[in-house]
């Protein structure tokens, strides 16, 4: 399969002005686990000390086997969500991130991958945020998601009561769109191409389909069809489009993966929505030029920072929800 479809499939399947290498001193990195009553969910907790509740961050990772620190083992260590986590405890902002059933950690928690589905992963991403309401160590709950965690995040927030959503790379527009623009692009031979829509208008249709040339077997292979039906079945704009409370959009100008007008079609669903485009920011949250061979190299280095920005927005916008302010719906993405 050719590169871009590649990176594809890992996401469908899956500071101050400075990213930090190490937590603060002062902060308490504590393992964290959920007994969901079908599996044992096992997460980091970063805890800034502090002598009264902090507003805490549930972080939900991408799609396919990323782990809790945005690592992907087919895709490389880059380490995005550690480092994020890190920034945001600097500005006195809990967080917790975890592995989801049946990836790293929290493997035995999953069931055969023909079993998986979106909802499944909604639940437990409620069952986080009810666990992080009731302890006391915490104020306003806000739920982030990067890339298909994104979708998770629109979907679990009102069912938590989050203070405020923030959508970094996610998509605005139903995966089966995006699949057939990112296939049609990689110029596959016609009878290829031809297969492969048919196969997602199947799964659009809630079917499955066994007959997966050995070249589709990658995105379309059986075993994942199940789990990408519970997927394609949302838009994306339509769950943002529902949340009722503040919500922040964050994305890359060079994200080979998820495109700028994702972003806005985000924030047309959602008016009151605060944009931010981040430019040269990648789909791993560094700073890339639109250089294939770079593009690669960061998905697997986690001695690169994290783009400024991005932590610099994030935590001004939790600042302010959990002050009560109003952060406003004003974008630099014009």
């Amino acid at each position: 399969m050719m590169l871009r479809i590649l990176f594809f499939a890992l996401t469908l399947l899956g500071f101050g002005s400075q990213a930090l290498a190490a937590p603060p001193s002062n902060v308490l990195l504590r393992p964290i686990e959920l007994d969901t009553g079908s599996g044992t969910l096992y997460g980091s907790l970063v805890l800034p000390k502090s002598d009264k509740p902090v507003p805490v961050v549930l972080i939900i990772a991408g799609s396919g086997p990323t782990d809790r620190d945005g690592n992907n083992p087919l895709g490389g260590r880059n380490d995005a969500l550690k480092k994020l986590a890190w920034r945001l405890a600097q500005s006195n902002i809990a967080s917790v991130r975890f592995d989801k059933r049946g990836i790293a950690q929290s493997r035995p928690a999953g069931p055969d991958e023909r079993q998986l589905n979106l909802d499944q992963y909604v639940t437990d991403a409620v069952a986080w945020g009810e666990k992080l309401k009731s302890d006391p160590r915490f104020g306003k709950v806000f739920v982030l998601g990067h890339s298909e965690g994104a979708l998770i995040a629109s979907l679990a927030a009102p069912r938590i009561g989050a203070a405020g959503v923030i959508s970094i790379a996610g998509t605005g527009r139903p995966v089966g769109v995006l699949l057939r623009e990112q296939l049609q692009r990689n110029h596959l031979p016609p009878a290829l191409l031809k297969r492969s829509f048919e196969l997602i208008s199947t799964l659009e249709a809630g079917r499955t389909d066994d007959n997966v040339p050995n070249d589709l077997q990658l995105v379309f292979r059986p075993s994942v069809q199940p789990y990408m039906i519970s997927l394609l079945r949302y838009n994306p704009a339509t769950a943002f489009a529902a949340l009722k409370m503040p919500a922040l959009i964050i994305q890359g100008t060079h994200d080979i993966q998820v495109e700028v007008k994702d972003a806005r079609l985000l924030k047309a669903a959602k008016p009151d929505a605060v944009l931010t485009l981040i430019n040269g920011m990648n789909h791993v949250m560094r700073i890339v030029p639109m250089d294939m061979k770079r593009q690669i190299q960061s998905y697997n280095d986690p001695n690169q920072r994290l783009a400024g920005e991005l932590g610099d927005r994030t935590v001004r916008f939790i600042t302010k929800v959990n002050a009560g302010q109003p952060y406003s719906p004003a974008h630099n993405g014009r």
